[in-house]
């Protein structure tokens, strides 16, 4: 503080326009010679203390203040006999901001050591913000501001920001084994951190009331070992789901047997799998034993009681059997083609008079042609 500059000092008080200032000096730079009468204003949530020759004295309550040693007597400690209503006082007024100061960053500025119990060495990075409240005035100004040379804002928030630092890599190196668990414990450790800087900010006579923890990010290369991690862990929990889907499905099947077939049913929760597989494939590829019929025009398989091929059209042609050999026989046949027999019947087949084609005495058009056959 240089003390050439002198200035005059006859209403003493300060307004925070910006809000954002902790402390503010008065003056703001050399000594102030403080006249014998002047008037100090504290204004709500303000405290002033006075610093003289290095120390600051008892912080003075909110108010309009006259600034005489009757009125104020803390100033006969620090103010020699007035002389010519005038007083030689050369001395600074500090005035405290005594509202809670929200969201202050802290951060590390570089990586800091970090001894992981399963990946080794890594450095972290680490940043939040935290909330803080001047509770002793005279102390904060004796400890801090006055003794440090430090008052703006921004001083003092990097100050504590290295205060919280030291403190972080303490508490993680003593609490913490691997960064594979941090996901969920950033409030833990916010916590437990406010309990280590509670005894470094009082020493300054602050009171840290909250500390957020933003984010504590691993290099790259074990960012994706974390993601790795999880990925093996959602894994993992997706398999537990269907084993246990499995196990209640099999339960089930075994209940629905009753207690004297419960094997049976434990075997049957076992081959449903394979059996619902085998019948989807029956049906998709149209093969089923005993319901399949072939096209005589495009060899497409087709129902056994089907008159048409789905596929071309085509008129299916209704068999009769051998009363020998069970051979099928076509409907004009006479005589069976594997044994010789006859076979009984004439069926009277329908001529079309467009094309001469023969077709079954049921048609109503010409399977040939396609003309409508007359009855």
């Amino acid at each position: 503080m240089g003390t050439n500059n002198i200035i005059f000092l006859e209403v003493i008080e300060w307004f925070d326009e910006s809000g954002k200032e902790i402390v503010h000096r008065t003056p703001e730079s050399g000594s102030g010679e403080i006249k014998w009468g002047a008037q100090l204003i504290v204004r709500e949530s303000q405290a002033a203390v006075f610093f003289y020759n290095g120390k600051a004295y008892d912080a003075i309550e909110p108010g309009r203040h006259t600034l005489t040693t009757g009125n104020i007597p803390i100033l006969n400690k620090i103010m020699s006999i007035p002389w010519g209503m005038t007083s030689p006082l050369r001395a600074e007024v500090y005035f405290v901001n005594m509202k809670v100061f929200i969201s202050l960053k802290w951060g590390t500025r570089d990586p800091v050591a970090f001894k992981d119990s399963e990946l080794g060495l890594i450095r972290l990075r680490s940043f939040g913000v935290f909330n803080v409240q001047v509770v002793q005035p005279v102390l904060f100004v004796n400890s801090l501001v006055g003794t440090q040379g430090v008052y703006t804002t921004a001083e003092i928030e990097s100050y504590l920001n290295q205060v919280i630092v030291s403190r972080f890599n303490d508490y993680l190196g003593a609490n913490l084994d691997t960064v594979l668990n941090l996901p969920g414990r950033y409030e833990s450790i916010a916590g437990g951190l406010i309990k280590a800087l509670q005894e470094d900010f009082s020493r300054f006579g602050l009171c840290l009331s909250e500390l957020y923890i933003n984010a504590i990010t691993p290099p790259a290369d074990v960012q994706k070992a974390i993601d790795d991690k999880s990925r093996v862990g959602l894994f993992d929990d997706m398999n537990r789901l269907i084993q246990m889907k499995s196990a209640m499905a099999m339960e089930k099947a075994a209940e629905s047997q009753g207690t004297a077939g419960a094997g049976v049913g434990m075997g049957l929760g076992f081959m449903m799998p394979a059996m619902f597989a085998d019948a989807l494939k029956a049906s998709q590829t149209g093969l089923v034993a005993g319901t399949q019929d072939t096209c005589p025009d495009c060899g497409k398989a087709v129902g056994h009681d089907a008159k048409f091929c789905p596929s071309c059209g085509h008129q299916i042609v209704v068999f009769s059997q051998c009363a020998e050999c069970g051979k099928n026989l076509p409907p004009t046949a006479r005589f069976c083609p594997r044994c010789g027999r006859e076979s009984g019947k004439k069926p009277a087949a329908k001529k079309c008079s467009h094309c001469g084609s023969e077709n079954l005495p049921s048609s109503v058009y010409c399977n040939q042609c396609g003309e409508k056959l007359e009855r």
